[in-house]
């Protein structure tokens, strides 16, 4: 969670110009801020109390409305008949599945169910201000008797792992098809871009897994936590199909635009969905990543195009 530093400053840069500081909102808001899961007013009513009993509930209701505004907080509704509140301050936006037997929700995120809502507005001339997904069932622990193992960790922790996960496979692909392609090339000079760039990805993924062990090291328990994002073309790396194309390729100039085809997917996905989350580690990660992908995407860009004026002068030269 982040510090009470960091969450008195982004609380102060939402007050309107020339208001005052309230201290009993500032301490609704870290109260707030310091929870898992999802509260409804109650819940937070009692936490409250238990730190400052003079705070009372009208205070404690209009701040909420104050954070839902502010884009602090975000309500949601689980079919209990009241509203809940869940973090939208550095939380990535998600769906929910909801059993009907405990009322948990567990949350998740799909860039196919994204993409499915896109299509569909774009359709039909649709301008989408919010995207609600709960599906409804019976989670494992009530279809089995058995009570879950381990706690829920926190969805910033869930979309961080995640994230590292999908980096690290698009930078194992990557590795594998510049190794390839490195091998296959007959052009010297885009034979050293092939080899540098699968030396960047090499030393780029020890980077990666050595920040996933870190967060591992954090949360012990991070690795048997249930799948958060829900990438499917990710999955394995988004060089993945890059590879099997190079089976077909016969000229250096094929590879470099396989290669090409390839960090631009790469370059897009990462600052798409990079752009779509509030400020987080696993924001972060996306968007260093879609830097990268941009610098790998600007330098095949560049040889290719040597390539090709080579090509051209050396076809002028045998006319």
């Amino acid at each position: 969670m982040q510090s009470e530093k960091t969450t008195a400053a982004y609380v102060d840069s939402l007050r309107p110009a020339g208001s005052k500081r309230s201290s009993k909102r500032d301490r609704i808001v870290d109260v707030f801020l310091r929870q898992q899961g999802h509260l409804t007013a109650d819940d937070l009513v009692d936490l409250i109390r238990k730190e400052d009993q003079r705070i009372s509930r009208a205070t404690v209701y209009r701040t909420l409305a104050w954070m839902e505004a502010a884009g602090i907080a975000r309500k949601v509704d689980f079919g209990e008949g009241r509203f809940r509140f869940e973090h939208s301050y550095r939380h990535p936006r998600h769906f929910h599945l909801i059993c009907k037997g405990c009322n948990q929700s567990m949350e998740f995120l799909s860039s196919d169910i994204e993409q499915m809502i896109e299509e569909v507005a774009e359709a039909r001339k649709f301008t989408v201000t919010q995207a609600v997904v709960q599906l409804y069932g019976t989670c494992e622990a009530c279809t089995t008797g058995r009570p879950a193992t381990t706690r829920l960790a926190s969805t910033e922790s869930l979309f961080a792992r995640d994230a590292l996960r999908i980096a690290i496979a698009t930078e194992r692909s990557g590795r594998e098809f510049y190794t390839r392609a490195a091998a296959m090339t007959r052009d010297a000079r885009a034979r050293s871009v092939f080899e540098r760039l699968s030396t960047a990805e090499d030393d780029h993924l020890e980077r990666l897994e050595a920040r996933y062990k870190q967060l591992l090291a954090e949360e012990p328990d991070l690795e048997s936590q249930p799948q958060f994002l829900f990438f499917r073309g990710a999955a394995n790396g988004l060089f993945s199909a890059g590879v099997d194309a190079l089976r077909n390729v016969t000229g250096d100039k094929d590879a470099l635009m396989i290669g090409i085809r390839c960090e631009r997917g790469s370059h897009r996905f990462f600052k798409r969905y990079g752009e779509k989350f509030e400020d987080s580690e696993g924001k972060r990660v996306f968007l260093e990543f879609a830097d990268e992908e941009r610098d790998h995407l600007e330098l095949l860009i560049r040889e290719y195009r040597i390539l090709t004026r080579k090509d051209q002068g050396k076809g002028k030269a045998g006319a």
